[in-house]
């Protein structure tokens, strides 16, 4: 299926990752434990020479430079030039009955290393990440020798050499498999795929999709969309194709389709979310009148006789999800609204009294905060009609004022109170964005931003 939400790494976010976990890499290629090596062999006209090197210890290893690039269909490519190494240890020789130790320096010099980096998703729709090939190749390794048998170094030199290159490529292409799993691994698994709103609803975050690596950028497929925690239903609409724009500009770009929004408005009305009730408490305190059967028998006469001096309450519902529209010049809604008006009886039972329904216009404006999509709603013109009346037939459009106060002082404030807490956004652990844009597209949200990884 399409995706109601998509995320895109491009270039430059690629760059700074990279450069994350080269920090990482390098620290735990410092780190490499290197066994002990021995061997014999044979020199002319000296005879045999057994040889021993142990307590082999790494004091630095240098990554000075590297890239990171997009393999098509496959993922990504680390690539590691002129690398350098510097070890030190202690040696041992024996010649027929001559034993001599010292110690030693090594510098390992012009090392390469090549990683290719599978991208998938498991199970749960979360992102995977494996080492599908790595290659290590030294092309220098010199050993200096300490102790009056120093000069044996240049009968055996390639002899050693040859057998730390062997062992120093096989031990950080092992080391390299080992960090993926243990350190990248398991920082993608952070990526949410739910994400809590609330009591009443959540977002599936999930992957439709493996990652998709281009010659441009890394997109990722969310199924981006609203449910309710208590009853989780089908979604009666599809999500229609989201291409995003070639921006490169900022690290990461996500684009929420109008899916992603419109499926909040089913989620919430399925939870029940989308009921209000209003009583004479709630009105604001400068308004000039009061929830009650007196005030409105001046628009509807039938109250004053058939419910004199009783307190009302109003029950504002949506008979159906409201629908939003994404295009260029923003975001807007029409949502209809029934709003049900009951007499409050001596014994706090309700009498039903008339039932309006209320279309208005509505625009939406969108922000980030704090990695949360936020938004407030500005009402405009409100068109009252008259579904059903139990106190006979009156006319609505004078009503008209009252709504409007209704609605802009108590229903908005308390919708606006929502959206400002926001709906997170698809975020792997500890990052942060920053600089970030908002373009309106044909039925998508485009959002820009860079990012900033806190280390633990």
């Amino acid at each position: 299926t399409n995706p109601g939400f998509v995320v895109r790494i491009t270039q430059a976010g690629l760059d700074y990752a990279h450069q994350q976990g080269i920090a990482v890499l390098e620290k735990e290629l410092a780190q490499l434990k290197l066994p002990d090596i021995s061997g014999d062999f044979r020199i002319r006209h000296v005879g045999k020479v057994h040889y021993e090197i142990s307590r082999l210890d790494l004091r630095s290893f240098h990554l000075p430079y590297s890239r990171i690039s997009l393999v098509p269909n496959v993922g990504l490519q680390v690539s590691i030039s002129n690398a350098f190494a510097e070890l030190d240890g202690n040696w041992r020789v024996k010649i027929y009955f001559i034993r001599d130790r010292g110690s030693f320096d090594l510098k390992v010099e012009n090392i390469y290393i090549k990683i290719i980096l599978k991208l998938g998703s498991d199970a749960s729709g979360k992102p995977t990440i494996d080492t599908s090939d790595c290659s290590t190749r030294i092309s220098n390794v010199r050993v200096h020798f300490s102790g009056k048998f120093g000069w044996l170094y240049n009968l055996f030199h390639s002899a050693i050499e040859s057998r730390f290159r062997r062992t120093l490529e096989s031990r950080v292409c092992k080391n390299v498999v080992s960090s993926v799993h243990s350190e990248l691994q398991p920082y993608l698994q952070t990526l949410p795929v739910t994400a809590n709103i609330g009591t009443m609803a959540g977002i599936d975050y999930s992957l439709v999709a493996p990652p998709t690596a281009t010659a441009q950028s890394l997109d990722v497929d969310l199924k981006g969309e609203f449910f309710s925690r208590a009853h989780r239903s089908a979604v009666p609409f599809r999500p229609l194709v989201l291409a995003l724009p070639p921006d490169h500009d900022r690290m990461v770009y996500f684009g929420a389709s109008s899916y992603f929004f419109n499926t909040a408005g089913f989620a919430y009305q399925a939870a029940g979310a989308l009921v209000f009730e209003i009583t004479d408490s709630m009105i604001p305190k400068d308004a000039d009148f009061h929830l009650e059967t007196s005030t409105f028998s001046a628009f509807v006469p039938q109250l004053e006789k058939m419910y004199p001096d009783m307190m009302m309450k109003l029950r504002l519902s949506t008979p159906s999800a409201p629908f939003l529209n994404i295009g260029p010049g923003g975001l807007s809604l029409k949502p209809v609204v029934d709003i049900q008006a009951y007499a409050i009886l001596p014994n706090s039972s309700l009498a039903p009294l008339f039932l309006l329904s209320l279309v208005s216009n509505v625009s939406a404006v969108i922000d980030i905060k704090s990695s949360h999509i936020v938004g407030s709603l500005n009402v405009g013109r409100m068109k009252l009609s008259l579904k059903h009346s139990d106190v006979g037939t009156f006319q609505v459009r004078t009503l008209q004022s009252i709504m409007n106060i209704l609605a802009s002082n108590i229903l908005l404030p308390q919708l606006n109170a929502r959206l400002e807490e926001g709906f997170p956004l698809p975020l792997p652990d500890r990052i942060q964005l920053s600089n970030i844009l908002l373009r309106f597209h044909q039925n998508f949200l485009l959002l820009g931003a860079d990012v900033h990884y806190q280390p633990r």
